[in-house]
């Protein structure tokens, strides 16, 4: 279920992965800590995160307050369903 990326540096050697958008992304630009909604990009940036190593799954529930529920549920929507699976007004068409 995990799908780890390779690590990677940039110029500045902070590590990054390859974020939902394709642009590079590192810990600091990861949403808030204090985040309250939950748009598709933030929620697909956090589990880019989480399996590219950025961030572990326990770092990521302790840092945003979820649930190891709700992010595992992100995760398999990503994986069934694509970014589209992470939309809260359309999960009853995607379970």
């Amino acid at each position: 279920m995990l799908q780890q990326q390779p690590q990677r540096l940039n110029s500045r050697g902070e590590k990054y992965v390859i974020g939902p958008t394709g642009v590079p992304l590192t810990l600091s630009d990861l949403p808030p800590a204090n985040t309250q909604r939950w748009v598709i990009r933030r929620k697909a940036e956090v589990v880019a995160a989480v399996r590219g190593g950025l961030l572990s799954f326990e770092e990521a529930c302790d840092r945003y307050k979820l649930t190891t529920e709700e992010f595992g549920g992100w995760q398999k929507s990503i994986d069934a369903h694509g970014l589209a699976g992470l939309r809260t007004t359309r999960i009853q068409q995607y379970r």
